[in-house]
């Protein structure tokens, strides 16, 4: 089914026509970023042939940007430099100029970021990378202002210094490229010398760097810019859950309800931004990502699931419902994200601006909500007369609030002699009427790229949410979406994933994190409703994934795949930033899919993969907790958990329903339907064919370690209390 243009894209496009801007090579392609560039002046081509053969018959360098259409610094470096005539006009006479959007080439941006961090210490969005005619980089950096400000250096200046050097010391430059080449081969080799023999002291040592680094204040880890990172957290209630840690529990727990509270999280619509640029998680950049809803929604549900704690499921489905109402495609697509600036309100003229859509002025909201409940609220959300953004180095917010959770239940109830249920009633009342009068305020750009790996982290998201709390509009959206990528995003020979769908456009070869998050989306939905097809879809997207991106016995995988034919090196990575590694996601997969199919083969290559980062597991697992998850996975003895029954039996139902109260990272649900589900199970685990309804036809759960299974249990009572007690 073919997308149509997201509107903010198209009524840019069309207001640029309208004006008589002539657009550039950029005009044809479909990425939201790359189409926010082709009015600039500056003459950029998209990442292909062409611009590199250009590069070397007019024997001129490249200028390689790379960035995100969401990305607010992105937007700066565009308004102030490359929309800038004299800049565009030095850029255009002595350089190429190529655009590249992160989000649908992350193995591009991967490569230069690499290339960027070894040379300038640092990197980031916008990305700016001069290359040789060969792609090899000479000279990085990220955001440069049009002219020299705060020890930054002005990009003409720097275009200016780079063109010298290309006309006088060509060879210097040429130098610089081949030794940062050097170093992202040697990267791509990997370790040398026999592999490190790893134990579980990796998983003390992990929670131990973590509880350095843990702010017991606000939660989190380190000092400010503070990221959610989902993955450390993920870890740590995994090992909660394998060696019963309250300190890992608490850090988990602690942390995340300081950021349900915070100017991070959006009171009022749902969904988190980015990050916070102060410590306490209240000043955020506000663009909304989808892979950061994906992994905390399912991270929000998982603490429900550890805690019982209400307001765990209340942020997890707040984030999940604001995805069903702003980031869904009718046809099934989650799409990609929501931008950071949006276009001023109010009286103060027209403008574009970080977060204007969501801050508020105090007065705004006592003539939106009357007096008493406007005081009510200010004091609830912290909004103060005089604004309360804090830092605002730039002073771009004076006078605006962004409302976070100042004072809780009990304390707004007793500074307005009230009782805490009034106080709640008065403040859901006062949320509606104020997302009501913000909805009709112009909107973020959203982009509206449906990227394969990400809507993977969001059907695991969707189906956990169904899983908690039985809501069918959860599991119907998880299953609509793994339909839309077989669909639209596996190649017309059903041999390999495709990494975006825009505008009808199915486009750019899949990379290891797309095969692998949308493997584990397809496991989590079928734990969630037990339609076999994902299961075996996910077994055959698995096997894909081994043979284009595996590296014989070598260990890892690859982030591309091995006829890549348009970078300049395949990397392997063990890092979890905004995003988990896909080597982590993958070797998890390989131990559930091994234990639902008995397929020693995939776990011995999850082993393999897992051992190739050895050296950063025994030093700095902190960096890499999905892989040291991993690693706990595979020290345990695979384990099934079986429902044997009718699948719309209530009693079945009712087993399902007991199972899913409980956290069980360690365990693959599986269903005995006795039906063709049944049947494609049995092909792995023979003794499933046996599970059946005990006498009576009554629902039947059994679990089983190490393909033993222990006495079946028929009451949900009985199998709480067997499930209460794993792992601890």
């Amino acid at each position: 089914m073919a997308l149509t243009e997201n509107s903010s894209t198209a009524q840019f496009i069309s207001q640029q026509l309208a004006a008589g801007k002539e657009a550039n090579s950029l005009i044809n392609e479909k990425s939201p970023y790359l189409l926010q560039h082709a009015f600039n002046p500056v003459h950029w081509l998209p990442w292909g042939d062409e611009a590199f053969l250009r590069a070397q018959r007019q024997d001129k360098p490249i200028f390689l940007s790379i960035g995100y259409s969401t990305c607010h610094w992105c937007h700066v470096m565009a308004h102030e430099s490359f929309a800038d005539e004299a800049v565009a006009a030095f850029l255009n006479e002595h350089f190429i100029a190529i655009k590249v959007d992160r989000e649908e080439r992350p193995d591009i941006d991967q490569i230069y970021m690499a290339a960027t961090s070894a040379i300038s210490g640092s990197s980031g969005w916008p990305m700016s990378v001069f290359l040789l005619a060969d792609r090899s980089p000479f000279y990085a950096g990220t955001y440069f202002p049009p002219r020299p400000v705060h020890g930054r250096p002005g990009f003409l200046d720097l275009l200016r210094q780079i063109n010298g050097l290309w006309q006088k010391d060509r060879g210097a430059l040429v130098s610089n490229g081949q030794a940062v080449m050097a170093r992202l081969k040697a990267a791509e080799a990997g370790p040398k010398g026999p592999v490190k023999k790893l134990s579980e002291e990796i998983l003390h040592l992990c929670c131990e760097q973590a509880a350095q680094s843990f702010d017991p204040s606000h939660g989190g880890f380190g000092p400010a810019p503070k990221f959610p990172r989902p993955a450390i957290f993920d870890l740590l209630l995994r090992y909660d859950a394998w060696r019963e840690n309250g300190q890992a529990r608490q850090m988990v727990l602690f942390s995340l309800g300081k950021m349900g509270q915070g100017g991070i999280y959006d009171q009022l619509g749902g969904g988190f931004h980015r990050y916070s640029v102060d410590s306490r998680w209240r000043v955020p950049h506000f663009e909304k990502m989808l892979y950061d809803q994906g992994q905390l929604a399912s991270l929000y549900l998982a603490a429900f699931q550890v805690s019982g704690d209400p307001s765990f499921r209340r942020l997890g489905t707040e984030i999940l419902d604001y995805v069903l109402r702003e980031m869904t495609d009718g046809a099934g697509g989650f799409y990609s994200a929501e931008d950071a600036d949006s276009e001023s309100h109010g009286s103060d003229g027209s403008r574009q601006g970080e977060g204007l859509f969501y801050l508020w002025q105090e007065a705004e909201i006592v003539k939106l909500l009357g007096a008493e409940v406007g005081a009510i609220t200010n004091f609830y959300y912290g909004v103060k007369a005089g604004g309360n953004v804090s830092p605002d180095p730039l002073a771009e917010f004076a006078g605006k609030n962004i409302p976070y959770v100042a004072h809780d239940l009990a304390e707004t109830a007793r500074k307005f002699g009230k009782g805490e249920g009034e106080i709640a009633e008065v403040l859901a009342t006062a949320r509606q009427s104020l997302f009501r009068a913000r909805s009709r305020r112009p909107r973020p750009h959203l982009d509206d790229k449906i990227i394969t790996a990400w809507n993977g982290l969001m059907i695991s998201a969707m189906a956990r949410g169904f899983q908690v709390t039985g809501e069918e509009k959860y599991l119907d959206a998880a299953d609509k979406c793994a339909a839309f990528v077989e669909k639209n995003l596996i190649s017309q020979d059903g041999k390999s994933l495709l990494r975006r769908f825009r505008a009808g456009e199915a486009r750019f070869p899949g990379q290891l994190e797309d095969y692998a998050f949308f493997g584990q989306g397809l496991l989590d939905l079928y734990s969630a409703g037990f339609n076999h097809h994902w299961l075996e879809l996910a077994a055959v997207i698995t096997g894909q994934q081994i043979e284009l991106f595996g590296a014989g016995e070598n260990g890892a995988f690859f982030h591309s795949p091995a006829d890549a034919e348009d970078i300049l090196v395949r990397m392997r990575t063990s890092y979890d930033g905004a995003e988990p590694a896909g080597n982590g996601v993958a070797a998890l997969n390989l131990l559930r899919l091994g234990a639902i199919l008995a397929n020693e083969q995939w776990r011995e290559r999850a082993l393999a993969t897992i051992s190739f980062f050895a050296g950063e597991l025994k030093s700095q697992p902190f960096g890499c907790p999905t892989l040291a998850a991993a690693y706990a996975l595979w020290r345990q003895p695979p384990r099934q958990l079986v429902i044997a029954g009718e699948p719309e039996a209530a009693d079945t139902r009712e087993l399902i329903r007991t199972c899913h109260r409980f956290y069980l990272p360690n365990t693959v649900l599986l269903l005995a339907d006795n039906g063709p589900g049944q049947r494609y199970l049995a092909q792995g685990l023979p003794h499933l064919a046996q599970m059946t309804t005990t006498t009576g036809g009554r629902a039947t759960a059994y679990l089983c370690d190490n393909f033993s299974c222990d006495e079946p249990v028929t009451s949900p009572d009985e199998l709480a209390q067997l499930l209460g007690s794993l792992g601890r």
